[in-house]
């Protein structure tokens, strides 16, 4: 995803008349009521991209409070001549989320970075657990005992950052076809991890 694809070219919220260059110039003059004007006009469009970015709500809220703390700090930075508003308030919300990525897989938690949001709750538990509780190592070493469908769709999951449908549109599959094979490939790696750690 690309961020042109999600930005408008005009400061012009649709079906409203809000100047979002205007507000962002005296956010910048510390004016806290066009700030507050501000979120209203784009707090929801920054909580979707940075929610498609993270496909985690609780990061995704935590995301978008650090993106309007930055504006608040630096709004005088905006350079209406360099661009729209909206497309620099976006910028900014990108580059905060994909830092809050990195961070977390740094911290080796991938798999709940990755989840997303249509996977049902058992198989949810079943990801936390084999990546949370486990050793990349032991997790490597499991991967390899999946069948090669399994690992592959796993991989572009949990650890390529994919959704489900994005999934399946690489490897040419549908879309429940996709979920069971994570499904049924996350049971095997709990079950692999389990002996492992038994063992």
């Amino acid at each position: 995803m690309t961020i042109a694809s999600v930005m408008d070219v005009t400061d012009r919220i649709p079906g409203a008349r809000v100047d979002l260059a205007d507000l962002l110039i005296r956010t910048a003059g510390h004016d806290r009521q066009a700030f507050a004007e501000l979120y209203d006009a784009t707090g929801s469009r920054v909580f979707g991209l940075i929610l498609r970015v993270l496909r985690d709500r609780g990061y995704a809220e935590e995301t978008v409070q650090e993106v309007y703390l930055q504006v608040w700090q630096k709004a005088d930075s905006f350079d209406p001549a360099s661009g729209s508003a909206l497309s620099w308030l976006l910028t900014i919300a990108h580059r905060r989320a994909v830092d809050r990525v990195r961070s977390e897989e740094a911290a080796g938690k991938r798999g709940h970075d990755y989840s997303v949001s249509n996977v049902e709750t058992p198989t949810d538990t079943v990801a936390d657990s084999v990546v949370a509780a486990e050793e990349r190592s032991d997790v490597m070493v499991c991967l390899g005992s999946l069948t090669a469908t399994q690992r592959q769709s796993i991989e572009l999951s949990y650890y390529g950052g994919m959704t489900y449908r994005q999934v399946a549109e690489r490897l040419d599959a549908a879309l429940p076809t996709i979920k069971s094979r994570i499904r049924d490939g996350l049971r095997r790696l709990k079950d692999c991890l389990e002996a492992t750690s038994h063992g």
